[in-house]
Parts: C-alpha cells; structure tokens; sequence
C-alpha cells in the first residue's frame, strides 16, 4: 500500500484522560493512510489492538450523545423498517449504549447488540437492550450464534470501518446471516472526506476508509450484493449501504455510477492526496495564525465539542491547553476529564456563563448549527469560530 496521508503521531482518539491520569503518559501511535488502488481501499498503515482501543481507557463514544444523533438513528430505525417484515431478528454490530437497537426493540423486533467496550454493553444493558461484549468476529462467531441464533438482519453503524480486517469481519456477517437475509452498515463517505478536507475524520479507532469500489469489492469477496446506496448527511456526509446474499454478484448501475464518480474525482490517485495534504497544511498555517492573534489581544478561546475527530484536529494542529482555556461538551462521560497529550479540560457548557466577551472555536463541526444555538442562548458575548471560515 502506497502511503498516502501522515498526520504525525496521535494518541486514540476516544481515550480522555482522568484527574488521576493527568501526570501520566499515554502510548501514540503513527496517524497515517495507505491506498490499494485496485480495491478502491484505503486504511491505517499502523495496526493497533482491538482491545487496547476499545478497554485501555474507558471508551467514551456514546451513539445517543447529541440531539442530532438521537434524531439521525430514530429516523434511521424508522427508514430501515420499511423494509423488514414483522418479528425479524436483528443483530446490531457495535452497538455502543444501545439506543439503536431500543428503537428496534420498540418496534416489536427481535434485536439485541454486540460490542466490545465493557462500558458501553454496561450502559446498554442497563437500558434494556441486551448486549453480547465480545469483538465482533470469526472468533466469536460460535458464541453469538450459540446465544442468539441466525439475524434475518445485520446492521453495523460506524463501526465496520473499526475492524482490523474487514474480510473477516465481511465473512462472520456472512456466516451469521440468513440466507434471504440484510447486511446493512452506515459509515463516513470517504470521497467526502477528501473533498471537503475533514482530516479530523482519521483517527485509529477508524482503521479502514470507504469508497463504494471498496465495499462492492470486499462484498463480492464474500457472496453479498448491494442493492442500494443512500448517501446520508451525517458525520460529514455517509454511505448507508443495503446488502444481500447472491451467488453471482452483479454491479447495480447505481454502484457503477458512484465509482465513476470516485474515479473521475481522482480518489484513487496519489497526487489527490499530495494536493489534499498541501492543503490541510496551508489551512493549519491561517487558522493558527488567527487563533494566537486573538490570544494576543488577551480573549479567551473555548473549544466545542470534544469528539474524537477533535483529537485529530488538536494534536495535527499542535494546540494546547496554553491556548485553548477549555472545551465544553454535553458528555458526562467526558465531563471533568481532559484531552490526550494536550490536556485541555473538558467542562460542562454552563461555565461560559461566567465569561464576558469570548471566542468559540467549533470543533464538533458536524453539528455546529445546534452547538451555536445552544451557546448563544448561555452567553451571547460569544464570537464563533468556524474552520471553514477560517481556512
């Protein structure tokens, strides 16, 4: 695989440190992207553990954790049961706290969750939603069809782009799948990343990139077709893709028309991400220019949102606690804990309260609409940063 993308060295980027962590050093890992230009695939050139991603610090994504987010996956369940027919039995693939899988469950169907952090298959059983913790896979394969049985559905959200190998991971759906059964997944869209520069999309928990060449090839690898691509408006823009076991795999024109476009747009040649790169360079000079000129001139900067593409941004932007004073985020899993290697604290949003005229830089960009609204009705001494703007 051709290097493509290095973005230095990067701690997980869903790992938030403790009080009692704060003097300590968490391990980092080289942030870069290699392309197959046959597959369509890009992925992580450094492997790092499942379990040391999900277990070495408590995992802190929550799937319900924004109004945005709860919306998105109640209209997601609402959509997808259109096509199910009553009682089906669903599995949902990285779960996290559940609150997918309750939609289901709510709606009268068979469904339970898989997941390997410990914290959220307890946060999820507590809510009523049963939770196999183990790492989706060939290796667990036995136990979940022991305890659950065949899915008529697999649904895997944000979560098959976790998966050290995607093959595997392709193969065990396949082989818990009914025969007339759906394997669908939802994940950022890799040509939107590029095009509209999300960086911060890369980050080790995502270990592998998707293009729809990418999910057509590794689908066919295992015998399962794709029917049908939405693309969403969510995380940046997402590829919701519906899948079906075929013995001889066909290309919808749907599909042919999306790669061309992949093709066309140069996704799969190495000057676009020499350009890309050059580019996310140039915007790092002019937003930190503008960030210490505000600084000088005695403001104080408050980061929103503490996502994980947050981390991303921070570390390949080398900023720290020296100039952010703080970052709010809804969170209480987050709430009094602080960023990796740049330690800036996490608070809650009601301390902008105690500010007078202030800059916030918005950092959740995915959901920046709400985030601003919510702000200006805590402080409206508020000036709003916007990288976008500011690049």
């Amino acid at each position: 695989m051709k290097t493509i993308i290095k973005l230095g060295m990067h701690p997980f980027a869903d790992t938030f440190i403790s009080e009692d962590q704060y003097h300590l050093s968490e391990p980092t890992y080289p942030l870069e992207c290699g392309l197959n230009k046959e597959t369509g695939e890009i992925r992580l050139k450094f492997e790092t553990k499942d379990d040391d991603r999900y277990n070495l610090y408590n995992y802190s994504y929550t799937s319900s954790n924004s109004k945005v987010s709860r919306k998105h996956w109640e209209d997601y369940a609402h959509d997808v049961s259109d096509l199910l027919p009553a009682g089906s039995k669903i599995l949902e693939v990285g779960s996290n706290d559940g609150f997918l899988t309750k939609q289901f469950i709510d709606k009268g169907y068979q469904a339970e969750g898989v997941d390997p952090s410990k914290s959220m298959a307890n946060i999820a059983s507590q809510n009523g939603v049963k939770t196999h913790n183990v790492l989706f896979g060939l290796d667990s394969l036995d136990q979940l069809r022991s305890d659950f049985g065949i899915a008529d559905v697999v649904i895997a959200n944000n979560v098959f782009n976790h998966a050290n190998d995607t093959s595997a991971f392709t193969k065990a759906v396949s082989e818990i799948l009914s025969d007339d059964g759906v394997f669908i997944f939802e994940l950022p869209y890799w040509l939107y990343t590029i095009q509209d520069k999300k960086f911060d999309q890369v980050y080790h928990e995502h270990v592998t990139y998707f293009t729809v060449k990418y999910a057509f090839n590794l689908l066919k690898e295992h015998g399962l077709e794709i029917f049908k691509v939405q693309i969403v408006d969510y995380h940046g823009g997402s590829i919701r893709v519906f899948s079906r076991k075929k013995d001889n795999v066909q290309m919808i024109k749907q599909v042919e028309n999306l790669i061309i476009e992949e093709e066309d747009f140069g996704l799969f040649k190495e000057e676009t991400y020499q350009n890309f790169m050059n580019e996310i360079t140039k915007d790092r000079n002019k937003v930190m220019s503008k960030l210490y000129e505000i600084k000088n001139e005695g403001y104080p900067i408050i980061g929103i949102g503490a996502a994980a593409k947050t981390n991303t941004f921070l570390n390949f932007y080398n900023i720290d606690n020296t100039l952010l004073d703080c970052i709010t985020d809804a969170s209480e899993h987050k709430k009094g804990k602080y960023t990796p290697l740049t330690r800036i604290p996490i608070v809650a949003d009601e301390v902008l309260s105690n500010y007078g005229k202030f800059y916030a830089l918005i950092l959740s960009w995915n959901i920046s609409s709400m985030l601003k609204e919510k702000i200006e009705q805590i402080n409206s001494n508020v000036e709003f940063l916007c990288l976008e703007e500011l690049s």
